[in-house]
């Protein structure tokens, strides 16, 4: 198993969120099709903002939810990076966002940033849905799938995953082992930047294979 340099099993996920997209253009509330929006100039700078903080990391797995606003983000970061020659940008639909029931109805920019919050403040509640949609439960048992499925992958130490603002909170919250509680204390700016690191260790009794030990949040 490869491990982070100075360590004896660590592995590092680099979790960014997308940049900025218009959840008011034409594409989200004529043709109803939120998942194909894609980045605005801003979220294309921000994506290049947040490749160049990240220039000098050599990323051995880089992978997005296949969404066009996470692998644009993706693809933004990569190319300001030199050493990319050996990486293939993955896509993972355990990473896709958790969808609502319908279109959310909003008259701005704010008032939708305010309805969210308040969804996430009921995440933690039994059966909860986003805005009817999808359970915060399920869904947060998908992304920590995904997540579980990379770990326990060979030969890699250090990876970048560009996903959405509700997959990360709820991979945060898990990640803190706080629960679904621990969505509602996250928030995710636009091509904001967390550093999640697990420590791994061999499966007991000779079985191959590695299990997480440990799980630290060194940065959001």
């Amino acid at each position: 198993m490869s491990a982070l340099p100075g360590t004896t099993g660590r592995r590092r996920i680099y979790l960014m969120r997308h940049g900025h997209v218009d959840y008011f253009s034409k594409i989200v509330t004529v043709e109803r099709r939120a998942d194909l929006v894609p980045l605005t100039e801003l979220g294309r700078s921000q994506a290049d903002a947040a490749g160049k903080a990240l220039a000098h990391v050599r990323f051995d797995v880089a992978m997005c939810s296949g969404y066009p606003r996470t692998r644009q983000t993706a693809e933004h970061v990569l190319a300001l990076n030199a050493d990319t020659a050996h990486l293939t940008l993955e896509e993972d639909p355990d990473l896709v966002e958790i969808k609502g029931g319908g279109l959310i109805q909003a008259k701005s920019r704010e008032e939708l940033s305010a309805r969210m919050a308040f969804e996430f403040d009921q995440s933690h509640v039994p059966g909860a849905r986003m805005f009817g949609g999808d359970t915060f439960e399920d869904t947060q048992a998908r992304a920590v799938r995904g997540i579980k499925t990379l770990l326990a992958r060979p030969n890699w130490h250090t990876a970048l995953i560009v996903a959405h603002e509700g997959i990360n909170r709820l991979l945060l919250s898990w990640a803190t082992g706080a629960g679904l509680v621990g969505a509602s204390r996250f928030e995710q700016d636009l091509a904001c930047v967390n550093i999640l690191d697990f420590d791994m260790v061999p499966l007991e009794g000779g079985a191959i294979g590695t299990e997480i030990k440990r799980k630290m949040v060194k940065m959001v």
